[in-house]
């Protein structure tokens, strides 16, 4: 009597199906996944230790010692600092501000300026130091 050898089957995982399950995971939690923004104003702060020089068109905020402003060669209350950035924006392309207060400026006085230049849309604002001598 003669037998018939029945062949051996070659056993597959077909992990293809697994493959698509796990691409979809990777997508779903790139998708989902949050990046978070830090809100605030972005400032340019020249180091104190060594100095780049920029040209920046007209837009120039003094703060003197006392609280006075000087806002393009001109005297400015604080009352009325918006009123004429607003009218000085749109003849400058940069909307760039370069700010020089004095040391001794009470810290309001500054914040209250920056504000007032973010209300009116500048987009940029400069911090000017002065050069920092190194001590032998």
């Amino acid at each position: 009597m003669q037998f018939k050898l029945k062949s051996k089957r070659k056993v597959i995982i077909n992990i293809t199906s697994l493959i698509d399950v796990l691409f979809l995971l990777l997508i779903f939690f790139m998708v989902t996944s949050s990046f978070l923004e830090q809100p605030g104003m972005k400032l340019e702060l020249p180091s104190a230790q060594s100095a780049e020089t920029a040209k920046v068109e007209k837009l120039v905020l003094f703060i003197g010692p006392g609280g006075e402003i000087i806002f393009n060669d001109q005297t400015v209350s604080i009352g009325d600092l918006e009123a004429v950035m607003t009218n000085a924006l749109p003849t400058v392309k940069e909307k760039t501000l370069v700010l020089k207060a004095d040391k001794t400026v009470q810290h309001g006085t500054v914040v209250t300026v920056m504000d007032i230049a973010k209300r009116v849309g500048l987009t940029k604002l400069i911090v000017g130091t002065t050069i920092e001598e190194s001590q032998k």
